[in-house]
């Protein structure tokens, strides 16, 4: 982190402002990369000054490419509208976004005004209810809106343009050239996007209020329950999240009956492990499974899938095939890997049951009408990611790496990666150059010129990638009350709190939020990536910037989980919790402050982080991870 807190005379401890950042060294001009509106600038420094801004480095984890931005366009002009224009959150605007030395960063924006407030309680009550009465009708229709924007996507391509157009332009009287398709395409590929993003926020914001509503209603009545206790009333067990986990359970149970556990967890690449499976009947029935279970259930990011070089199972198949490994080696070694789908209800209706002999008369009846609410929108919650960051994603990039081909096929960029170190509207312009060319029957104009600033911005991109994000910019608010920003982001008013204090060079604890219930102790597994996985061992105690739902195995091994991001609707702890599993997340600076190996003391309902050794030689650590890979 370059930038540190300060403060401004009279005021209380701040951040850094976005005009007192400063670029990383070869990182400087990056301003120039990205739409303007996403850019500080002299004319909104008023604006940005007096906000307080944290970065989202849930979904971008590292600076992004300038085209890569348009997940923070479409994400919060998507949460900006249903907040602010659509169902009128009462209290809560959308979130202001900019992008700072390439990373992201929002701004939560409230109403202050008590007559304000008023007026959208009453448009919120009304609109707000209306989706609450009729939730399973109007969730199975965004099913049905989301699979289209998906096969629409699908259907998007881009035609090489060839010496001629074909001859059906002439014999079936299109009238038209067919090279049109190319931009049509293009922006059909934008907007398809755009829309996702508005469906994706359609239900979220009302699915966190029917849950926040619930949880505030315990919270009052039961002053001691804990947080967790809340969640597990409401968890769904057996909702589409955890489908994946599921498939790759099949896979491993299917793989020992088959007697195939020698080929399955062996040490070869995924083709060779293919390869092998073929060569025999068995292997070949296990390969059927595998293929079956490949669409959808494969096509999920190791991250998050905001940004054009990510991985997912089906294009990494040694991400799955690491899973099925795992919970093979588990089968045959005695375990029971089946999720314990009865056992998680009938405790859930425990704690339900407990909580409710506590209340009569009118508060019973309220908690079981809020409790019905809650679980009848709490599925979104947990759901939602799969249809929207995942599968959809997963097609919006194939074709956007189509796009990048159909360019270096045209001649215009020398490599496929290249079209990425161009914004949203820069590739527009250039596209229409390619294709404007081409019918006129001379060399794309912009050709040197967009391949000259490619060559400016790859070295830029590269320095942004190498420095860390800031936690935070601007005034902290005194509370933080933002329901997107505590829930999914982990980011309380505590935890600004520590964001401020983190030069004081305290190791020893950390603090976030309470994930999970339980204390357990052991070493830690400090891993950045999905691709890691394998070097997670049973025993420990697994810390990671965040986890997504390609990271299923893991909770199979791990005996606890620290994230640095995520609140208590981050997958970490919706996950954990179900599992059993204690959880602490959103620490913000766990995997830089714990080293693999180190021994920690983790207390999933205070929220905490022990260091109880300190980090291990260096050297030792990295041959014993060498060993394992």
């Amino acid at each position: 982190m370059t930038d540190t807190a300060g403060t401004t005379p009279g005021s209380t401890a701040r951040f850094p402002f976005f005009n007192e950042s400063h670029a990383p060294a070869g990182g400087e001009g990056w301003e120039s990369m990205y739409p303007y509106y996403l850019v500080p600038s002299e004319e909104t420094t008023e604006h940005e000054n007096a906000q307080f801004w944290f970065a989202d480095t849930m979904h971008w984890s590292r600076g992004c490419h300038p085209f890569d931005s348009i997940g923070a366009e479409a994400v919060y002009l998507g949460v900006g509208t249903f907040s602010t224009r659509i169902f009128a959150l009462p209290v809560s605007l959308g979130l202001d976004v900019r992008v700072v030395n390439g990373y992201v960063y929002i701004s939560p924006l409230g109403v202050e005004d008590p007559a304000r407030i008023q007026e959208r309680v009453a448009i919120f009550q009304e609109r707000a209810g209306y989706y609450y009465a009729n939730w399973d009708e109007l969730y199975g229709k965004w099913k049905t809106k989301m699979e289209g924007a998906i096969d629409s996507l699908r259907t998007i391509e881009f035609p090489r343009l060839t010496e001629y157009d074909p001859a059906e332009v002439v014999t079936e009287a299109r009238g038209r050239s067919s090279a049109m398709a190319v931009i049509e395409n293009y922006h059909r590929l934008i907007d398809e996007f755009f829309s996702i993003w508005q469906y994706h926020f359609e239900f979220l914001n009302l699915g966190y209020g029917g849950y926040i509503t619930f949880f505030q209603f315990c919270k009052q009545a039961f002053p001691l329950i804990s947080e967790q206790s809340i969640s597990r009333m409401v968890a769904g067990v057996d909702v589409l999240a955890f489908r994946p986990d599921d498939e790759l359970r099949k896979l491993a149970a299917l793989s020992h009956e088959l007697d195939l556990n020698s080929i399955i967890t062996g040490d070869s690449g995924p083709e060779a492990i293919l390869a092998a499976l073929a060569e025999t009947t068995n292997g070949r029935t296990w390969l059927a499974a595998f293929e079956e279970a490949k669409d959808p259930w494969f096509n999920y990011f190791a991250e998050y899938g905001f940004t054009h070089d990510q991985e997912t199972w089906a294009s990494d198949l040694s991400i799955p095939l690491q899973g099925i490994s795992r919970y093979a080696v588990k089968i045959a070694a005695g375990e029971d890997i089946s999720r314990p789908i009865e056992r998680l209800r009938d405790e859930r209706d425990e704690i339900v049951d407990e909580y409710r002999a506590l209340l009569t008369g009118d508060e019973a009846r309220q908690f079981d009408e809020l409790l019905g609410l809650a679980r009848k929108v709490f599925p979104y919650i947990e759901e939602h990611n799969i249809y929207v960051e995942h599968w959809s994603h997963k097609v919006f990039w194939e074709k956007a790496w189509d796009l990048a081909r159909f360019l270096v096929d045209a001649g215009f960029l020398d490599t496929a990666e290249d079209m990425f170190y161009l914004n949203r509207f820069e590739l527009d312009t250039a596209l229409f150059d390619v294709v404007d060319s081409w019918a006129i029957g001379v060399p794309a104009r912009g050709k040197k010129r967009w391949q000259a600033e490619i060559a400016r911005r790859r070295p830029i991109v590269a320095a942004l990638q190498a420095a860390s994000a800031p936690p935070a910019y601007g005034i902290p608010p005194q509370q933080v009350t933002d329901p997107f920003a505590v829930m999914n982001y982990g980011v309380t008013t505590e935890r600004v709190q520590d964001w401020l204090g983190a030069s004081d060079g305290a190791t020893d604890k950390l603090n976030g939020i309470p994930g999970s219930l339980g204390i357990v102790e052991g070493p830690v597994r400090v891993l950045r990536s999905e691709k890691d996985l394998p070097l997670l061992q049973p025993g420990e105690i697994l810390v990671a910037p965040i986890t997504a739902p390609s990271w299923a195995a893991a909770f199979a091994v791990a005996t606890g989980v620290i994230t640095d991001i995520g609140g208590m609707m981050c997958h970490a702890a919706i996950v954990c919790r179900e599992y059993g599993i204690p959880a602490v997340v959103g620490t913000g600076f766990a995997t830089a402050r714990l080293t693999t190996g180190q021994r920690v003391r983790i207390d999933g309902k205070a929220g905490t982080v022990v260091v109880l050794e300190p980090a291990p030689d260096t050297t030792r650590a990295t041959d014993t991870a060498a060993a394992v890979r």
